[in-house]
């Protein structure tokens, strides 16, 4: 009998790096199966979830109540921030109220951060632009203000830039015991739940790999860091690779639950209904 081939969509980002290194370099095997990685950008994986074209892919939580019919979630590879998160930035203003009238850019129409930004602010215009281009574009002028996602979380001080919001601290000082859901790994529904716990255990071997082999992973996962040296390469994947990605648990399905329930409520997204993990 040959090898089953799955397909697994994550982005080319430190974290997910980080977190598949174990399956990408080979050190963790699944028997019987052949995993073909796919390296897109989130907005790109959630357009392909929205079509249930990968077996196993990252999405952005805010995409999932349109994929739940196709897809169940993993109770490991989560991202989930702890007291942080999307940060709205700008060069020359400092408050929502300076913002109202003006155009702001968001990374992405499933992102969770353009619903976070919409859940937490009432009135403002978004426009979604690829999340590598607003730095540039709100130092041009083009963009009042973006919400900044990745590695941008923890340089934009650096660089000039102003935070109006860091939409996990704000979270945070809303809901002080759950952490901020932003990314999820799902699995297909029609794989049967049986390959799909076997995929999730494959996936948590692989995090786990990475963190008992950090002088492998973390260089690993520094390609795909877009010039960020190994001190805030290793920081950025600390925190959105941590004890919730490893297990979400009730406290990750719980925050998770308030995600959707206050996205649905503003009508920003379809209710979802119970949630299983895998």
């Amino acid at each position: 009998m040959s090898d089953k081939i799955i397909r697994i969509g994550h982005s080319p980002d430190p974290d997910d790096a980080f977190m598949f290194y174990g399956l990408s370099s080979g050190k963790v095997k699944l028997d019987g199966i052949i995993i073909d990685h796919i390296l897109e950008d989130i907005q790109s994986l959630n357009m392909r979830a929205l079509k249930g074209e990968l077996e196993v892919t990252a999405i952005s939580a805010h995409a999932y109540p349109s994929t739940a019919d196709k897809y169940w979630i993993m109770a490991t590879g989560a991202s989930m921030g702890e007291g942080y998160g999307p940060v709205l930035i700008s060069k020359i203003y400092n408050s929502l109220e300076e913002l109202k009238g003006k155009k702001i850019a968001t990374p992405g129409r499933l992102t969770t951060a353009s619903l976070i930004f919409k859940i937490f602010t009432d009135g403002l215009e978004n426009v979604d632009i690829p999340f590598d281009q607003t730095m540039e574009r709100v130092e041009s002028r083009e963009f009042a203000a973006g919400v900044l996602i990745h590695e941008g979380q923890i340089t934009y001080a650096d660089q000039g830039f102003n935070k109006i919001i860091d939409f996990g601290e704000l979270w945070k000082s809303r809901f002080a015991d759950l952490s901020l859901p932003l990314g999820l790994d799902v699995v297909r529904k029609d794989l049967g739940k049986v390959l799909a716990r076997t995929l999730s255990v494959g996936l948590k071997q692989s995090i786990h790999y990475g963190y008992t082999h950090q002088s492998e992973a973390i260089p690993y996962a520094l390609q795909y860091g877009r010039g960020i040296d190994i001190a805030i390469g290793e920081r950025f994947v600390k925190m959105y690779v941590n004890e919730l990605t490893i297990d979400m648990g009730e406290r990750g399905k719980k925050a998770l639950e308030t995600l959707f329930h206050l996205g649905a409520e503003r009508k920003l997204i379809a209710p979802v209904g119970t949630i299983e993990l895998f």
